[in-house]
């Protein structure tokens, strides 16, 4: 990314497979192109298509302070023990948005704006 963009066909011809887990916290991250609407392929994808077991990524625009409750939170569950297991990021993901749910000044689009694809 140093000298050009790096697009989703970049990153899916990579052999990432050595990696395990990639959170993409970043707006529209498991999104497809609008100008390209018959491509599925978005950054999330991408990444599990080049090798990636698991991947998080956003659906539409996230809140800063969503980001930053959920990450932090999903990486103390995920990592709370001292060792992070990719295996379980699908699950902890659904634990951490689900805890937020009670959380009334938090808008519904932003509880449910993660997505978990793979493993």
């Amino acid at each position: 990314m140093r000298n050009q963009p790096l697009s989703p066909l970049d990153i899916a011809q990579m052999d990432l497979s050595r990696h395990q887990f990639a959170f993409l916290s970043a707006c529209e991250t498991a999104v497809g192109d609008f100008k390209t609407p018959d491509e599925v392929i978005h950054l999330a994808a991408g990444l599990q298509f080049a090798g990636v077991k698991s991947v998080v990524g956003t659906l539409w625009v996230v809140n800063n302070s969503t980001v930053q409750r959920l990450v932090e939170a999903f990486y103390r569950k995920l990592c709370g023990d001292g060792k992070m297991n990719p295996k379980g990021a699908a699950q902890v993901l659904y634990q951490v948005v689900h805890s937020l749910t009670h959380d009334k000044d938090m808008p519904l689009d932003q509880h449910i704006v993660f997505v978990h694809i793979g493993v």
